[in-house]
């Protein structure tokens, strides 16, 4: 597949506002600065699509993204930063619980992981979730270009571990070298 088109549509904050019709959805969660306006950008070929930043936390709503007029990215906010503040942390959690069991148009979860570290606490009750509401999701590592090949094997084990996944379901992803960015838009358009 390859992304010709690729626009922002809509930011939305409250739940009655989430995008309700039959385009195909693809979203992105994972903890804050993990990566997903970074994978985002990558695989649309435009840097400055998704807003990056190297504040964790920087996601506060979940931002729509058009896709050669056939489907959409969707960047859910990010999970596990505290400074944001309890009241903004339980809203956020609301908005991508709301998001992830009621969209209808939703075909995959990217979930995204850093591939240096064992997946956190919330990390595993994301997957946990995803499992019990029988989402179709991937495991995505990012930062893939920080570790040599032999430590990507080990740390495909050490994730799939941790989560209790196939090693299959995972990928490893860099926003720099763009390791994972065709695996990734070839499953993409499997389902499109």
């Amino acid at each position: 597949m390859i992304i010709k088109q690729a626009t922002f549509l809509t930011s939305v904050v409250d739940e009655k506002n989430l995008l309700q019709d039959d385009l195909p959805e693809f979203a992105f969660v994972g903890r804050s600065n993990v990566g997903k306006s970074s994978i985002i950008n990558n695989l649309t070929g435009k840097k400055g699509l998704a807003k990056t930043s190297s504040t964790p936390g920087h996601t506060k709503m979940i931002n729509y993204f058009e896709i050669n007029q056939t489907f959409r990215f969707v960047d859910l906010p990010g999970y596990g930063f505290h400074r944001a503040g309890k009241k903004n942390q339980n809203l956020w959690s609301k908005l991508i619980q709301t998001y992830l069991l009621n969209s209808k148009s939703l075909k995959t979860v990217f979930m995204l992981v850093d591939s240096r570290i064992t997946p956190t606490d919330l990390d595993q009750i994301m997957c946990k979730f995803l499992i019990q509401t029988g989402r179709n999701f991937i495991i995505i590592a990012t930062k893939a270009d920080k570790l040599s090949k032999s430590k990507q094997n080990l740390a495909k084990k050490h994730i799939a571990a941790a989560l209790g996944v196939r090693e299959d379901i995972i990928i490893f992803h860099s926003s720099l070298n763009s390791q994972g960015k065709q695996q990734i838009l070839d499953y993409i358009e499997n389902l499109v």
